[in-house]
């Protein structure tokens, strides 16, 4: 059961922006939908699949934009979390295997893997990632490739409208990028009331200098243990 009823802004882009609305709506809060970030799909990106063993994904937003991008479905997957293994099966992948974890994580499941693979991984997503995939899996000795399929882009936010979120009590943060763009807009319009909740400490490091009334993100990054922090008061 929720606490007091909660005024809760949702920054994430669409179309995740109105799932993660209903989950807040169900504990029994408001949920605000005004996403800080546009999802803007890159057109006409070739898509060579050639000497590729396995396909990673970091959000629900590379597996669309892959599925928007070719019709391959046969290449195992790999998911940095629940809801990117949902978006892939969603589209038709068979073989798809969760980290339940951020980055990192992805990073050390495919290693473990790396035997069962004979050529390279494929990471498509953002033209700026939350995280260097390619770069922890070549540390781990597993050769990979970053494709760019789609750009996000700040949404821009009248000042009545963002004096308006800040006053709500609290933010929900899904990406860096995201807390990045907040950073920037609660400078011109500050929420010191403002509880800020990310899915994971790298998604709330760009918050570190500014003023709110509490930080927090949860043990795992899992969509569900981050909307568990919204009725847990410091």
């Amino acid at each position: 059961m929720a606490g007091r009823k909660q005024r809760i802004w949702i920054t994430r882009a669409q179309p995740g922006a109105d799932a993660t609305a209903e989950r807040v709506r169900a504990l029994g809060h408001e949920a605000v939908v005004a996403p800080l970030l546009a999802v803007q799909v890159l057109p006409d990106v070739p898509v060579d699949l050639r000497g590729v063993a396995a396909l990673a994904f970091t959000s629900a937003n590379g597996v669309r934009a892959f599925a928007d991008a070719t019709g391959d479905r046969g290449l195992k997957v790999f998911a940095v979390g629940s809801a990117t293994a949902l978006a892939a099966r969603a589209v038709g992948f068979k073989t798809v295997l969760s980290a339940d974890g951020d980055v990192d994580a992805l990073a050390e499941g495919i290693a473990v893997r790396r035997g069962e693979m004979r050529g390279v991984v494929l990471h498509p997503g953002a033209a700026e990632p939350a995280g260097d995939l390619a770069g922890a899996l070549e540390k781990h000795g597993v050769e990979a490739r970053h494709l760019i399929l789609y750009e996000t882009a700040p949404v821009d936010i009248e000042a009545e409208a963002a004096e308006a979120l800040a006053r709500s009590d609290a933010v929900l943060l899904h990406s860096p990028r995201a807390a990045q763009v907040l950073a920037l807009l609660l400078k011109q319009h500050p929420g010191p009331q403002l509880r800020a909740l990310g899915l994971s400490k790298a998604v709330m490091k760009p918050l570190s200098r500014t003023r709110l009334a509490a930080r927090a993100f949860p043990p795992f990054p899992l969509e569900g243990a981050l909307l568990n922090l919204i009725d847990r008061r410091p």
